[in-house]
């Protein structure tokens, strides 16, 4: 199959649908990428990149255009809104280059904006092919919850344009299954919508052996370990306040792999609370490093505020960490709290929740290491049994093979 993805971000940026790509590729599909300039996640364009640097380039024989937009800077509203803005109309205007090629299908990853579609719905109508939409990113929820809106005009505004996207789409796949019921009170058919995960890269195996990445923090001490964006969504209000309840226990280290629109906030509050010495920022990190630094962690934490958007959705982390086979401390409603329990992987607790939280961090530090073992080779267990890479991309190629048939 000759197969157009469209994807606001893709390499040298750090996203699954760059593994999903490449082996494609691998596969003997001919792969081509409609993406912008890379900007994240500093938001700004990376080295050797901007408006005429790189606009066509190739990557393990991946073709990739890339249409240029405003960079999203310190990722204001007004910056993202730009971004968002300027990628629909460069994505639509690059996509002329290649308006002849032989393609047979287009794959849209469907992170925020929900408008990355738009330069894909007009790719398909002038070239008559089908487009498989899918959803990470649920909107308008996802922007009224990052937004704290109150007000029902922006979800207003914004419904046409889902609807008019969820219509356009052949069919819709969905990270979370708690994301159908929205996309069905929109108007669209159950039968169009199918469930697809996101799966851990291949890096992500438990390893036996490694060196020590966490400099000064002892190697002695429980250790639990958060990876990803530091943000509003990620709850750090409620992480930070079970530190502060557990800083009494000198043996407790919390560390901190990332960063985000937060860190700023994160840092002040752990001086406020004298977390110094057991709270710890490293900043970011390559993609290839995560696992070793896994490896060095007792347990693994994810958490999301307590939003409805959030009960129903499937933080990526999650099946990074599940691969890794690490025990997990989860913070969150819904969908996500519920696949550590079923899998048997470590310990959950409602959104917003400190005291319980911190409960539950010393119930897992008390544990024998035998548990802990347990708990670790339950979560790759439950990772082999739901989000195998292999298995999903099996699964993609049967859908895309339908959809060229039927086109």
């Amino acid at each position: 199959m000759n197969i157009l993805i469209v994807t606001p971000h893709f390499y040298p940026e750090n996203f699954r649908i760059n593994d999903f790509a490449v082996e494609f590729q691998k596969k003997g599909h001919n792969i081509t990428v409609l993406t912008g300039i890379p900007d994240y996640p500093a938001g700004k364009y990376f080295d050797g990149y901007g408006l005429f640097k790189r606009s066509r380039e190739t990557y393990q024989d991946i073709n990739i255009y890339r249409a240029p937009r405003i960079p999203r800077g310190s990722g204001s509203n007004l910056r993202l809104s730009l971004n968002y803005v300027s990628f629909v109309f460069g994505a639509v205007f690059k996509s002329l280059f290649f308006l002849r090629a032989k393609i047979d299908i287009i794959f849209v990853l469907g992170i925020s904006p929900v408008t990355v579609c738009l330069p894909a719905i007009f790719f398909k109508k002038i070239r008559k092919i089908p487009l498989c939409f899918w959803v990470l990113d649920l909107w308008p929820e996802s922007v009224v919850s990052a937004g704290n809106l109150k007000s029902s005009l922006i979800p207003a505004m914004l419904n046409p344009v889902v609807k008019f996207i969820y219509k356009h789409s052949d069919r819709i796949l969905v990270s979370s299954k708690g994301f159908i019921s929205s996309i069905e009170n929109k108007g669209v058919d159950r039968e169009k919508i199918e469930f697809f995960p996101q799966w851990g890269e291949p890096i992500f195996t438990p390893i036996k052996s490694g060196e020590y990445l966490l400099g000064d923090i002892p190697e002695n001490s429980f250790k639990i370990m958060f990876a990803g964006n530091i943000g509003d969504a990620q709850d750090f209000s409620s992480i930070l306040e079970a530190a502060n309840r557990l800083k009494y226990d000198k043996s407790i280290h919390w560390v901190i792999l990332g960063g985000g629109r937060k860190e700023a906030w994160v840092r002040s509050k752990i001086i406020e609370y004298e977390l110094e010495e057991c709270f710890h920022l490293l900043g970011s990190y390559p993609l290839e490093k995560m696992p070793g630094f896994y490896y060095n962690a007792d347990v693994m934490l994810f958490s999301l505020k307590d939003e409805y958007i959030f009960s129903i959705t499937i933080p990526a982390k999650v099946q990074s960490y599940l691969a890794c086979g690490k025990p997990i401390l989860s913070m969150i409603n819904g969908e996500g709290g519920s696949i550590i329990e079923e899998a048997n992987a470590g310990l959950s607790c409602p959104a917003g929740s400190p005291d319980a939280l911190a409960k539950n961090v010393l119930e897992m530090k008390a544990m024998e290491s035998s548990q802990i073992a347990t708990l670790g080779a339950n979560a790759r267990k439950y990772y082999e049994d739901n989000f195998e890479r292999s298995r999903l991309f099996k699964q993609a190629e049967v859908i895309f093979e339908g959809m060229c048939r039927s086109s």
